[in-house]
């Protein structure tokens, strides 16, 4: 049988088995400058540039910050340094006063479900767009 110290030394020497390993420290400090939202706002998002092949997406955001949105796409035209036009948020009713900015992509991620991880990044407010949208014109 065991005495006193001895088992305290046992205790003190012997690691369990089931510890998880130590996770490193965080070498990197964070870049975000804002801090992030987790809401969902509609945007329309094309390119600036007249020399890219045009498209035009109509997509929600996943994370918005003062300075930046990131979103998911099934566009394949976004890459890193692309300018955009970003209507945020957007809506096709009449009555709607919606926001354009001039944007750039910062980030592609290539996603497992085909899509694509997109991070823009605001650089200036354009001013209000309006959708005017009086309908076919009737006679007097």
């Amino acid at each position: 049988m065991a005495t006193h110290p001895e088992i305290v030394r046992e205790m003190t020497t012997k690691k369990p088995e089931t510890a998880a390993p130590a996770r490193p420290a965080a070498t990197q400090p964070e870049r975000r400058g804002n801090r992030r939202c987790r809401i969902t706002q509609l945007m329309r998002i094309r390119p600036s540039d007249p020399e890219k092949t045009h498209f035009e997406d109509l997509r929600g955001s996943m994370s918005v910050s003062r300075s930046g949105v990131y979103f998911q796409s099934s566009e394949p035209g976004y890459e890193v340094g692309l300018r955009l036009f970003v209507t945020m948020p957007y809506s096709n009713d009449p009555a709607s006063l919606n926001r354009e900015y001039l944007a750039e992509v910062v980030r592609r991620d290539v996603l497992p479900t085909g899509m694509y991880g997109i991070g823009i990044k605001i650089l200036m407010e354009m001013g209000i767009q309006h959708s005017y949208n009086f309908g076919p014109s009737t006679p007097f």
